[in-house]
């Protein structure tokens, strides 16, 4: 008869408590994003954001001073969300592709974080009091860097003479429209960007009206 080794027992792995942190805070930030688009900064309580975290206020204190500081850590989040995909422009790319995936790209924000969109939209709409800063240094620098991007694909006749920023507010205003106005988008077209084929036509769409807009005459 064969002896098998005693079996050791398997020790679960505990998460570190730098990641216990992150994921107390990822909670938190999820719940308040919900609410915060929902009903905006002045109708949320730090209480309904601890219940809907499944945490006591006290708790969620712990990780976040108070309400405002919550609220500009959650901007600050979508704000990086938002942004991702333009950073990625250069002028070695092609702009018809580079455009065209950044479409695709922000279309796909809007619809699978509409509620991130609409809440940077009614910061947008309040002035943006508490994220103004974040606006006028980290958003205008990267804004004026690819600006420059633009203006190098129409100085290489690879577009059409335009306005960087103005092409830039036309792409965020379309892509998001998609999101801010959702409720709209449906009831008008019966559809959501949930829907996959609608989602695709949305994007060959959009693409074709903007880069036949600014392709090179």
């Amino acid at each position: 008869m064969s002896h098998r080794p005693p079996r050791l027992p398997v020790q679960a792995v505990r998460p570190t408590r730098e990641q216990s942190v992150r994921d107390k805070r990822a909670v938190i930030m999820r719940a308040a994003l919900d609410l915060f688009s929902r009903y905006g900064r002045h109708g949320t309580s730090v209480d309904q954001i601890a219940s809907a975290a499944g945490l006591s206020k006290s708790n969620l204190l712990y990780h976040f001073s108070n309400k405002d500081d919550l609220y500009v850590c959650v901007l600050r989040e979508l704000l990086e969300v938002w942004l991702a995909p333009l950073r990625d422009f250069s002028a070695e790319q092609d702009p018809r592709e580079a455009i065209g995936d950044y479409i695709r790209r922000k279309l796909v924000i809007s619809r699978d974080r509409p509620d991130a969109s609409r809440l940077f939209c009614l910061e947008m709409i309040q002035g943006a009091p508490l994220l103004r800063d974040e606006l006028d240094r980290e958003l205008r620098t990267l804004v004026e860097k690819k600006s420059e991007v633009i203006r190098a694909w129409v100085e290489a006749g690879k577009l059409a003479p335009v306005d960087p920023p103005h092409l830039i507010f036309a792409l965020w205003a379309i892509t998001q429209h998609y999101a801010d106005f959702g409720v709209q988008v449906q009831a008008l077209s019966g559809h959501t960007l949930d829907d996959e084929g609608f989602f695709e036509r949305t994007v060959e769409n959009v693409q074709r009206i903007v880069l036949q807009g600014i392709e090179p005459r």
